[in-house]
């Protein structure tokens, strides 16, 4: 934790300097213009020192984008050490015998860390013509994708009445040999393991997609998903009312109630994390 901190300040200091930098440059550029202007009239000697000014702002901007890209990576580094040793801990509790049983985590701590998983859910940065990867946003994963030990996943499972369910789940384990997974419900905390075929696994999004740059990495409108209920951990059918329209926005979608005369919920909103594709084509 005392490291991250450090990297934060550290590479905070290196950004707010070439921003300075880029800021003083951007300024000058202005200034140019506005003298143009004044002057009316295009010299040689402006369009030599504006040639060099936009020169410098790019190669600024490159820079700056390089230490956030770093800073990114870094973060992105310390998030999956820390996720292998929350695994750790937790399979040694499972396997350990002389620990007392773990307390159930109460429902307001389990939305409210759920909450924060979709707010720091990363955002999908490409360069210059980059396309947005698979499992960002509504992009699907690859045909030979196999979801990591401790990777959250929307889980076709039995329920107790019977019933089939979409529930949000946590990856314990793939066999390959029998292309089955073995995952934990959320909401039990490890109490209820269920072994399922890959085609009852739908894994979550890995990166937030930006509206601005890659909107056909977002859901479009009227399109049929499934998505996490607000204050629940079970994932239904949805109509998408209105995407994002900034990376930090939610989705708005109407869930499937037949309660209402038009079959549908109001509009409510549900976060790109957890908002998947339905995999059945057809709305009832």
């Amino acid at each position: 934790e005392g490291y991250s901190k450090r990297l934060t300040q550290v590479n905070q200091f290196k950004g707010n300097e070439e921003r300075s930098r880029s800021e003083h440059n951007l300024l000058n550029i202005q200034k140019t213009h506005e003298r143009m202007q004044t002057e009316n009239k295009t010299s040689p000697y402006y369009r030599t020192k504006l040639r060099g000014l936009y020169t410098t702002a790019r190669a600024d901007a490159e820079a700056e984008c390089s230490i956030l890209r770093h800073a990114l990576d870094k973060i992105a580094e310390i998030k999956s050490l820390l996720e292998e040793r929350r695994i750790a801990a937790k399979m040694a509790g499972v396997n350990s015998d002389n620990d007392p049983p773990r307390k159930t985590m109460r429902r307001g701590v389990l939305m409210t860390l759920l909450q924060q998983s979709a707010m720091t859910l990363p955002l999908w940065i490409g360069k210059p013509g980059d396309s947005p990867p698979p499992l960002c946003g509504a992009m699907p994963a690859s045909s030979d994708y196999v979801a990591k030990q401790g990777d959250k996943v929307a889980a076709r499972v039995k329920a107790v009445d019977g019933d089939e369910q979409w529930i949000l789940a946590e990856v314990v384990s793939y066999s390959h040999s029998a292309n089955k997974y073995e995952v934990d419900d959320i909401d039990e905390e490890g109490k209820e393991r269920h072994t399922l075929s890959r085609r009852r696994i739908i894994p979550l999004p890995q990166w937030k997609a930006n509206p601005e740059t890659d909107p056909e990495a977002l859901f479009s409108k009227d399109q049929l998903v499934l998505a996490l209920y607000p204050q629940t951990t079970c994932f239904y059918r949805a109509l998408i009312h209105t995407h994002p329209h900034r990376p930090q926005d939610d989705y708005s979608v109407l869930f499937e109630d037949t309660s209402y005369a038009d079959g549908y919920s109001p509009p409510l909103n549900v976060a790109q994390r957890y908002v998947v594709a339905c995999k059945e084509n057809k709305k009832k």
